[in-house]
């Protein structure tokens, strides 16, 4: 499918949502790449269908389609001064279409609408072509962390202040 950013539409997740092992496999087929190449791996890996459900009960979650096709989505946790953007996750036949801009538009907005004004993301360490889209979007890094186990840094904390 090739994706033209008019036919993106992007909303919040409806309440009748239930097309969890589809939302799933959108999330693992983005996050693919990552494979062999993150340690440790993705924590993509250790989504279910009903964990994902319960994340949703907890955050906000924006999905972004195509007709009735699934392209991307967004989970949205909200902390005392900001919003911790994660999930983000964009179909592979959909990159390059800007289905991530408008999906951070959207949680911008809302943050705007909720009186939050950072919002907050992680990237690994290796992933230095996200490291760069999230700041050619206004994202700068904050902080370093370390996942358990490891002696060295493995994420990157960024953030960005909504002018």
């Amino acid at each position: 499918m090739t994706v033209a950013p008019d036919q993106v539409g992007v909303a919040r997740l409806p309440a009748e949502f239930n097309r969890w092992n589809e939302l799933l496999g959108l999330i693992l087929d983005a996050f693919a790449y990552m494979d062999g190449v993150i340690d440790p791996p993705s924590s993509a890996h250790r989504l279910t269908p009903e964990n994902l459900a319960a994340k949703a009960g907890t955050e906000t979650v924006f999905l972004a389609t195509v007709g009735k096709a699934l392209v991307g989505c967004v989970f949205v946790a909200e902390s005392h001064d900001h919003f911790y953007v994660g999930k983000l996750a964009v179909a592979p036949t959909a990159q390059g279409a800007g289905v991530g801009k408008r999906l951070l538009g959207a949680v911008e907005q809302f943050a705007r609408e909720s009186g939050k004004p950072i919002l907050e993301l992680q990237t690994r360490i290796e992933l230095i072509d996200n490291q760069k889209a999230f700041g050619r979007m206004g994202f700068v890094e904050t902080a370093r962390t370390v996942h358990e186990g490891f002696d060295r840094p493995t994420s990157i904390t960024m953030r960005r202040v909504l002018g």
